[in-house]
């Protein structure tokens, strides 16, 4: 039986535009949940699928590392 590959070797654009993706999903999902737009998935596997969605975005974020000067004041905006 083959092995997962735990190896990846994505850019940061990469995850960029996976992430972009994830939130157009999700909004799309969300669309079909209040009604407005042909469901493509039975009420039950779009909540599911959402709370995947979130629960990847989620991971995504906290894997990134927010820049933060060492010396100075720290300006955010």
């Amino acid at each position: 039986m083959p092995k997962h590959n735990r190896n990846f070797e994505l850019t940061v654009s990469d995850i960029d535009l996976i992430e972009a993706a994830l939130h157009i999903t999700k909004r799309d999902l969300s669309l079909d949940a209040l009604g407005d737009t042909q469901q493509m998935l039975p009420a039950a596997e779009t909540a599911e699928s959402l709370r995947k969605i979130d629960d990847l975005l989620g991971r995504l974020h906290n894997q990134k590392i927010f820049y933060r000067p060492s010396k100075g004041t720290y300006l955010g905006g």
